[in-house]
């Protein structure tokens, strides 16, 4: 008998470590889908998916970071500089939009040159390092704005704007971004050699560098990359409302965390990867509109909202320690 049981819960324990936030996700859909009759309708799981987008963005270059075993609090900055120097360099310098594109993606990259600066040079660790570039951030974006205020441009070129609401054989833009991001992350860090040399620095740093892998400068690489990604994000973001908004990227630090740790989750040995985060940005986009679909007020959507982030996290914790 004890044998009998000790095999049911062995098998137990096996379906809660492959597909226990699976099973989660599913039971959420399920109830969405009950609960709300619109929840189903096509233009509404396309209207996930597209409000998933800028996340989506956010959390790959999270992805990164915490795949070489650091962690990332300035991807907000990031996002906000990617918008940032887009949005000036069309108003103030009135450049070509394509060349503001590229102007904003390099904001993005010094916002991880800094990092990388602290963590590789100075030795500091990824937390405080990106910690106090986000102090020193959000200070530069209230000097540069006098306090906080937006910086608009309402006359922002069509194929800029486009960005954010054009769309290609019906399919919108931004989803059309973030797909390309996520193959080309996929492609980065889970098929190439560069991409196994960063999970090997994550998994065990001192074996890295005996391995003859330049640790120093794949973390250089990946906080830059890491940052520049977050930058597409923001030009996306400031391409939607024709402005950029200090501390806009702020309110996706969170969520991107939030979704590579669900991801990470869903891995055979708990690592950080590209389809988990796919997974997990989906489950937060998910249950944020099945919320708004059921009418919530204001107030109590974000406490449910941040009581269902704790519950998944501790999830994927608690899957961690059964594996």
């Amino acid at each position: 008998m004890n044998m009998v049981a000790n095999t049911g819960g062995a098998g137990l324990r096996s379906i809660l470590v492959r597909y226990g936030f699976l099973i989660i996700i599913a039971a959420f859909f399920a109830f969405f889908a009950l609960y709300t009759s619109s929840f189903l309708n096509g233009s509404n799981l396309l209207n996930i998916v597209e409000g998933s987008s800028i996340l989506l963005i956010l959390a790959l270059g999270m992805t990164l970071v915490v795949a070489l075993g650091g962690i990332d609090l300035s991807v907000g900055i990031a996002f906000d500089m990617g918008a940032a120097f887009a949005i000036v360099a069309m108003k103030e310098y009135e450049l070509a939009w394509y060349v503001a594109v590229l102007i904003g993606i390099g904001g993005g990259a010094l916002v991880g040159l800094l990092n990388a600066f602290l963590v590789v040079r100075l030795a500091v660790s990824p937390f405080l390092a990106t910690l106090g570039t986000f102090f020193i951030g959000s200070s530069v974006q209230r000097v540069f704005t006098n306090g906080g205020g937006p910086i608009s441009h309402r006359r922002v070129p069509t194929e800029y704007r486009n960005l954010a609401i054009g769309d290609v054989y019906g399919i919108p833009s931004e989803v059309i971004i973030s797909a390309v991001v996520l193959i080309g992350y996929y492609v980065f860090l889970e098929r190439s050699i560069f991409g196994k040399r960063i999970h090997a620095i994550g998994l065990q740093q001192s074996a890295a560098v005996v391995a003859g892998i330049k640790v120093r400068s794949y973390i250089a690489i990946g906080f830059v990359l890491a940052a520049a990604t977050c930058a597409i994000g923001g030009i996306i973001g400031s391409a939607n409302l024709r402005m950029f908004t200090p501390l806009a990227g702020f309110s996706y630090l969170l969520d991107a965390i939030a979704a590579v740790f669900i991801g990470a989750s869903m891995h055979p040995r708990g690592r950080p990867n590209v389809p988990g985060t796919l997974v997990g940005v989906l489950f937060l986009g998910m249950v944020a509109n099945g919320l708004n679909l059921m009418g919530l007020d204001f107030n109590t959507k974000d406490a449910l909202s941040g009581l269902i982030l704790v519950g998944a996290l501790a999830i994927a914790v608690a899957q961690r320690k059964l594996r």
